[in-house]
């Protein structure tokens, strides 16, 4: 039996729980101690998950049992917290964003390769289902050869259901580096790296009002663009558009499509079943055999898509697969996926999107990565997960 990879958590705030609920589904993982800088909020999370200790920040670096640690803190630590335990000599696992600036982000990479350590990043969503069946067909060759991708997730921001929302709208927030990640990262995944891109933005109200909790009818002050465009240039040659909005009150538009010279990938919304979570849901696609295009008078609604067979299983919100996977590279050797490589690659053309919006340049990416390799059908069973 493979033994239990050790876990001390750093950040104890609202998304820790479904880390924490995941981490115990996935038996190679085992959270033996959190952290917080209220060490109450981190005394009540190691109770309700039934963590072994809850202790200081320095306790779990200095702890020697602990292999990983979990970076669950605001962005603007995530860099200290990280290669603060890279010199401690333990892997690393954050949430997103890898870094707010990206001299940290390259320091972070070169002392774990020093160190000979990992370092994974969230999202890890495009190791859900849903993405890897988008891969399947391509790699599968159902839309011929790949040509073009667009995204779009249209919101009116988080303080209708956020009780604090305030940081989304500060310097380092904003619906790009919120929400894009997803949707980059699930771009290289299926596409490989980008290699320049350009962007237009606007900030449609300088103040909003907080809509819920205690702090309902108080408003904030809006220090970043709400709506964001951007153009995208992949290395391997296709172009995409993607649009990040906290501006939109409602839409009809795909959350996510693939184009290729024989057919059309579609992401719809997410399903009431699966709700906000973009790991599982439904994958529609139509070729040219099947293609409204083909047909006079063309027939309207979705009644021509055809859904894929998804088999590679994930499908619920498995947040924390990530780190699973990262756990499952260091006790086998295996590809680690959601690497701080793939993490670094889409925290630069995020700044090169807002960069671009600021100047009216065209941004050439530096940085390059691997396009992750798919989990080859891997289900939760040969991951050793728990449903």
């Amino acid at each position: 039996m493979t033994r239990q990879f050790k876990v001390g958590l750093i950040g104890c705030g609202r998304i820790s729980d479904i880390y924490l609920k995941n981490c115990q589904r996935f038996p190679l993982l085992d959270v033996v101690a959190c952290a917080a800088l209220d060490i109450e909020e981190a005394k009540a999370k190691a109770e309700k998950y039934q963590i072994p200790s809850a202790v200081t920040t320095q306790e779990i670096f200095e702890n020697d049992e602990i292999e990983c640690v979990l970076n669950l803190t605001i962005p603007a630590a995530h860099s200290e917290i990280s290669l603060t335990a890279l010199h401690a000599g333990k892997h690393v696992y954050s949430e997103k964003p890898f870094v707010t600036d990206l001299t940290d982000g390259q320091k972070i990479l070169d002392l774990a390769t020093e160190k000979s350590l990992l370092v994974g990043n969230a999202p890890d969503t495009f190791l859900g289902g849903r993405w890897q069946t988008c891969r399947e067909l391509i790699d599968q060759g159902v839309i011929g050869k790949p040509t073009g991708v667009t995204a779009f997730v249209g919101t009116h921001g988080v303080e209708r259901h956020h009780p604090n929302p305030d940081f989304y709208y500060k310097i380092g927030g904003g619906p790009l580096l919120d929400l894009g990640p997803y949707y980059l990262t699930a771009m290289v995944f299926l596409l490989g790296p980008i290699k320049s891109v350009s962007g237009m933005a606007r900030r449609t109200f300088d103040q909003r009002m907080i809509e819920n909790g205690p702090r309902y009818g108080e408003m904030m002050d809006v220090e970043v663009d709400t709506h964001v465009l951007s153009n995208l240039e992949f290395q391997s040659g296709e172009i995409g558009t993607m649009t990040m909005s906290f501006d939109v009150w409602d839409s009809e538009a795909p959350r996510f499509e693939i184009y290729g010279e024989e057919g059309t990938i579609c992401i719809p919304d997410p399903d009431p079943v699966h709700g906000a979570n973009i790991f599982g849901g439904e994958v529609w696609f139509r070729t040219k055999n099947n293609s409204r295009w083909t047909h006079q008078p063309r027939p309207t609604g979705r009644e021509n898509w055809l859904i894929a067979e998804n088999n590679s299983g994930f499908n619920d919100d498995c947040r924390g697969l990530g780190l699973l996977d990262l756990a499952h590279s260091v006790r086998t050797g295996a590809p680690h996926r959601a690497n701080g490589v793939l993490a670094i690659h889409i925290c630069e053309v995020m700044e090169g999107i807002l960069k671009s919006a600021e100047t009216g340049s065209n941004e050439i990416m530096k940085t390059s990565c691997e396009r992750p390799l798919p989990m080859s059908n891997l289900s939760s069973n040969q991951y050793g997960a728990t449903q």
